[in-house]
């Protein structure tokens, strides 16, 4: 398979939340080259909301995988970051989320591409607008941007923390 370009939403409301993610974009490494990650986003949490707020980000990476290889590697990582079963939507050490991989479209049990929920989520599209506000989602017909435009107010449910890299994020909350 040539490489492919995919979009990648991370998320972590448990434990050190910056340091959880910055393991995760590392171990990316071993299945694709990352090539962008966003800021990071505080966001409250959804759907399930007695829980603490989420850090989120997006990144983008090139992969010579499949789509199932790649969700068995971030179930992978997942799983050694200390994601464990548990509700649907609560809090998690970790989650890694295919939202667009490549030009794909595919509805399946156990794989949905482009993530079916990607235009009702800000936590989402805020921070790929970031790394790719033109991108036009696949079966969507609109641009990541217009998408987030189209949630109207977001700012009182996602804030901007800053670079992964540069923030002890956790430290700085506490402060």
């Amino acid at each position: 398979m040539l490489s492919e370009t995919v979009y990648l939403a991370l998320g972590a409301n448990l434990g050190d939340r910056a340091e959880t993610l910055r393991r995760a974009v590392a171990d990316l490494s071993d299945v694709a080259s990352v090539t962008a990650v966003s800021d990071v986003f505080e966001t409250e949490p959804a759907y399930v909301l007695d829980q603490p707020r989420f850090y989120n980000l997006a990144v983008t990476i090139e992969t010579a995988v499949g789509p199932y290889a790649l969700l068995r590697a971030l179930k992978s990582i997942e799983n050694e970051l200390g994601r464990r079963p548990g509700v649907r939507y609560g809090a998690r050490a970790i989650d890694l989320d295919i939202l667009i991989f490549g030009d794909i479209i595919m509805d399946t049990p156990d794989l949905s591409v482009p993530h079916p929920r990607i235009a009702e989520r800000a936590f989402v599209l805020a921070p790929l607008a970031e790394i790719a506000p033109d991108l036009v989602v696949p079966g969507h017909g609109r641009t990541v941007s217009d998408l987030l435009a189209a949630l109207g107010d977001i700012a009182g449910q996602v804030w901007r923390k800053g670079p992964l890299a540069t923030l002890d994020l956790d430290r700085e909350a506490d402060a």
